[in-house]
């Protein structure tokens, strides 16, 4: 294996290069691992070959033009979203990549990549970008759904205390996003993508391969927009974020109960009066994304409600046009609950949990490793598994040469090195509090609360929505899809085949996008 050994004074920089953003839960991960890190018994460690984030090229910025007439409440002009870079990526002015601090802080983080070559070994990575040392580490036995997670984009400011569905006041919320294409003069050639659980507002790092022009997010005709999650740690208020009796306090665990009721209208919000949309042709999103693409259709997809808009013919208007949900239901159920809860007990059952008192500088990593290796393994199928890793132990050499045991508690399972790679990549990227209240939110998934019921919730939204299930996903199976179908008037189902299970969402993107461009062709 190639690597560098690095002292444990340049892991400690490199925590130090990654924590201008407090809200970032990337950049605070990384620090405590870090610190683990540096106290271990070893006084050096080899760290991955160092990745940026991807920037825009200095001649492919544009100077942002202004609105005529054209102001925020504040009274300050807002910025035309205007198209720039190439024609293989395109951002736009205003989104806040170059500007924002957090991007200028991303040039200088890293993925960590952490492999166990055999039980209670040193921590070592590989340099090596090439797809045998990728293999080793274990990525390479499944692909990998996300790339480089950062909290880059532009903040929208709620002008007011945000009062959620349970009553609570939310203060200074906020909630970072970004945009790409160019908005129309009829400022209506909208589309939102929702992200899943620990998904961010960079579309381009996990469904890249569907953005740009001619792509199922046409840039060229479409001005697309992706919002974080209220409470998610990549640039929104989140359990990171400080209290605001405090400067140095942060919410931690005391951070209020959000529902996806709540980050919808923090992003119906957003579009309407900061981007000072007019309609959006669509709202699309899986796994959690879909959940929120449903609530949109509840919340915008009628008439009847607060959000609906005149037309030129001065007739009411749903504001949300049509809805793509995939791989979800809805309402969460005791199934996915269950899964939900049992990753919450991993958690908690780090004695670093301190009783549901962590500390933010001591949280509870190993917890999070083992929540994040259940979730992966429900997120796949058995399928996936054996035709991946099937029995294979990897061929690590022990310290007499002899050949690695085929069975029992030194048996280097590839599958093991999978999981146990994947749980700790994901610490460089994720905090336990976080991930505890954004599995809670997305247990609260479930239109018809407060409104009579499933079915009289979708009753009266009578836009065209497309309804993409997977065949073999086993935790959104395929018949909580038909049963959202059956409960929109004017709705159909999809069905993507894979055997990734429910990752086929982000994984399986040409079918993804097949669906994604009939289904905006065919629609208004």
């Amino acid at each position: 294996m190639v690597g560098v050994t690095t002292t444990t004074n340049h892991i400690m920089r490199l925590s130090k290069l990654t924590s201008s953003n407090s809200s970032n839960c990337l950049s605070k991960s990384y620090r405590c691992f870090s610190a683990a890190l540096s106290s271990s018994s070893s006084s050096s460690t080899v760290l991955p070959k160092m990745t940026s984030a991807t920037t825009v090229p200095d001649k492919m910025l544009l100077t942002p033009t202004l609105y005529a007439n054209d102001t925020n409440k504040n009274g300050s002009k807002r910025m035309a979203h205007t198209a720039i870079g190439d024609n293989n990526r395109v951002y736009t002015a205003g989104s806040g990549i170059g500007t924002d601090s957090s991007m200028i802080a991303a040039n200088d983080r890293h993925n960590l990549h952490i492999l166990f070559a055999k039980p209670k070994a040193n921590f070592t990575t590989s340099t090596s970008s090439s797809p045998a040392a990728t293999s080793k580490a274990g990525e390479g036995g499944m692909d990998d759904e996300y790339g480089e997670m950062t909290s880059d984009g532009s903040t929208y400011y709620h002008p007011e205390p945000y009062t959620l569905e349970n009553g609570q006041i939310l203060e200074n919320a906020q909630v970072r996003y970004m945009t790409y294409g160019t908005l129309n003069e009829e400022r209506d050639n909208v589309i939102v993508v929702c992200h899943a659980l620990t998904g961010n507002a960079s579309l381009h790092s996990w469904w890249g391969d569907l953005l740009g022009p001619n792509q199922a997010f046409d840039t060229s005709r479409y001005f697309i927009v992706c919002a974080n999650i209220l409470g998610s740690c990549y640039g929104s208020t989140s359990p990171s974020s400080p209290k605001p009796s405090s400067e140095k306090e942060i919410y931690g665990m005391d951070f209020p109960d959000i529902s996806i009721q709540d980050t919808v209208r923090m992003q119906l919000l957003l579009l309407r009066d900061e981007l000072q949309v007019q309609s959006i042709k669509c709202v699309i999103g899986g796994s959690f994304g879909g959940m929120q693409a449903v609530e949109y259709a509840a919340q915008a997809g009628s008439v009847d409600s607060e959000f609906a808009v005149n037309d030129k013919h001065d007739q009411a208007k749903p504001f949300v046009r049509t809805v793509l949900p995939i791989a979800c239901g809805a309402s969460h159920t005791a199934w996915q609950i269950a899964i939900s809860e049992v990753q919450r007990q991993a958690i908690y059952a780090d004695p670093k949990w301190n009783n549901g008192n962590p500390s933010p500088d001591d949280p509870p990593l190993a917890g999070l490793s083992v929540a994040r290796q259940i979730g992966m393994v429900s997120y796949r199928t058995s399928m996936g598994y054996e035709k991946k890793f099937g029995r294979k132990v990897r061929n690590a050499a022990t310290d007499d040469d002899a050949p690695p045991p085929s069975y029992g508690s030194q048996a280097p399972w590839e599958v093991k090195s999978y999981l146990i790679y994947q749980g700790t990549k994901f610490l460089s990227r994720f905090d336990p509090v976080t991930y505890i209240k954004l599995t809670e939110q997305m247990d609260t998934h479930d239109v018809g609360r407060n409104r009579g019921g499933k079915e009289k919730a979708l009753r009266n939204v009578h836009i065209p929505a497309l309804v993409l299930g997977i065949d073999s996903d086993v935790l959104y199976p395929l018949h909580e899809q038909k049963e959202l179908v059956s409960l929109f008037p004017n709705a159909e189902l999809k069905v993507i085949h894979s055997e990734a299970g429910h990752d086929g969402f982000l994984l399986e993107q040409d079918q993804v996008a097949s669906y994604i461009t009939g289904f905006l062709e065919a629609h208004d």
